[in-house]
């Protein structure tokens, strides 16, 4: 398809400062009319959307907003609440609901907020959808489309919900092991998984300590959580708990430190899970699917093994697009993003907190043991500011710098130079064997690229 000049949707979904525009309820109101009409229009039957939200405090104004749009179109709408995202995608689907809709900034602080929609299948809407709905809400001919009074759609509140969720997560762990007897710490980031985390983790028969489980509305991802995993790795070797566990705001991805307290990212847990799946003969593709910015020492590990490496651009929609198209049942993020296909449609952190405590359950090895294997070659990445995204073919003195620098690092190494997909920002990241280089190598090309545009 060709591109589209986007005006609400960014990269994933429609986000920013709440009550700013396009953060505003009025948006919200716009958006959930237009997801309505574009689904409501496909039959007689009566549509269902669902709606879940993290627990940030600008959820109430969203959810109530979007709930108004959809119902004024005659299409239902079913609330869960506080849910995580993949939680939303799995409740979509199991409950053979229209669309599903998410309120969440992840990991962003609590000030922002955004929208994200999935469809009937619980994976998130195609490009041409996103833009369909754009195009409905710049028209303002939406107000043509209300339903009549007699066909106004009802609103549900739906309180077994997380019940559902959990017992999703639990059959994805091997019905012959347990917990028992393993100690975990468990971070929810005051976010969306702060109820079910703790749930799922107990139900398993583990020891659980907990952190960043006392939502306020204000405190999500506050110093908890997969960006600030310090306080987690602390109380692991405080209690000496076997394993780590801090998801985000919306529980899509997560971090983990071992029995020692130290982080492991996730090319580290998707290389451990892909050897796992590989050692019992399920794991698909014949590999697994990540993105530009994974470790080039994951990428030979797994060459190593017989195993290949997709990489796909930056983002787990483009991951689960990639997986889809080749097969592969497991990709993710080194940020922390980990999708398997064969139990989900999108990253969920618990989901892959789980496969990885089922892996530590049946050989009983510690966890540093287990996640070792490939050596990380030092990455480092500069932001650059940028006024314009010119095509970056375009800048002679670029591509001769990126030549030499890639002669000079000599098949050990990459250089990945893109655009942001949300900021006015081109990100430099270089790869090798010598940090110090590696470091002077980014910064020499941010140099250059900063000229070349400023010219």
């Amino acid at each position: 398809m060709k591109s589209v000049n986007r005006k609400l949707f960014g990269t994933d979904g429609v986000r920013g400062t709440a009550n700013v525009h396009p953060m505003t309820a009025e948006v919200a109101l716009a958006l959930g009319q237009a997801i309505a009409h574009i689904f409501r229009r496909e039959g007689d039957r009566q549509r269902r959307i669902l709606i879940g939200k993290d627990t940030r405090l600008s959820g109430y104004m969203f959810e109530d907003a979007l709930a108004a749009g959809i119902s004024s179109m005659g299409v239902d709408v079913l609330h869960v609440g506080p849910m995580p995202t993949p939680a939303i995608a799995f409740l979509t689907r199991d409950m053979r609901c229209d669309a599903g809709v998410m309120i969440t900034a992840s990991h962003n602080p609590y000030q922002d907020n955004g929208i994200k929609f999935f469809g009937s299948d619980g994976f998130k809407l195609a490009d041409e959808i996103e833009h369909e709905i754009e195009e409905l809400i710049e028209s303002g001919r939406l107000a043509e489309f209300r339903a009549k009074a007699h066909e106004v759609g009802q609103a549900a509140r739906i309180d077994d919900a997380a019940g559902r969720y959990v017992v999703f997560l639990k059959n994805t762990f091997p019905r012959d092991l347990t917990l028992d007897g393993m100690r975990v710490v468990l971070d929810c980031a005051n976010g969306a998984a702060y109820k079910v985390g703790p749930i799922v983790m107990r139900e398993l028969g583990a020891e659980l300590f907990t952190l960043g489980v006392d939502p306020t509305g204000r405190n999500i991802n506050e110093n908890c959580g997969s960006l600030h995993p310090q306080g987690m790795a602390d109380l692991v070797r405080e209690v000496g708990a076997d394993i780590g566990i801090a998801v985000d705001g919306d529980s899509d991805r997560l971090m983990v430190v071992n029995e020692k307290g130290d982080l492991l990212d996730g090319d580290v847990l998707i290389a451990m899970c892909g050897y796992a799946l590989a050692e019992s003969g399920k794991l698909k593709g014949g590999g697994v699917v990540t993105t530009v910015l994974s470790n080039l020492g994951l990428e030979e590990s797994l060459a190593a093994n017989g195993l290949d490496l997709v990489r796909a651009q930056v983002g787990d929609r483009h991951v689960v697009e990639s997986m889809r198209e080749g097969g592969y049942n497991l990709g993710g993020e080194q940020s922390g993003h980990v999708i398997f296909l064969d139990h989900g449609t999108t990253g969920d952190g618990l989901l892959t907190a789980l496969q990885v405590l089922a892996i530590m359950a049946e050989k009983k090895v510690p966890l540093s043991e287990l996640a070792t294997g490939f050596k990380h070659y030092p990455q480092v990445m500069v932001n650059v500011p940028v006024s314009q995204k010119r095509d970056l073919d375009e800048l002679p003195s670029l591509t001769a710098a990126i030549a030499e620098v890639e002669e000079k690092l000599a098949g050990k190494g990459r250089v990945l130079i893109r655009f942001s997909g949300t900021e006015l920002k081109a990100r430099v990241m270089v790869e090798g064997d010598d940090e110090t280089q590696v470091s002077e190598f980014a910064n020499h090309l941010a140099r250059v690229l900063a000229d070349a545009l400023a010219n």
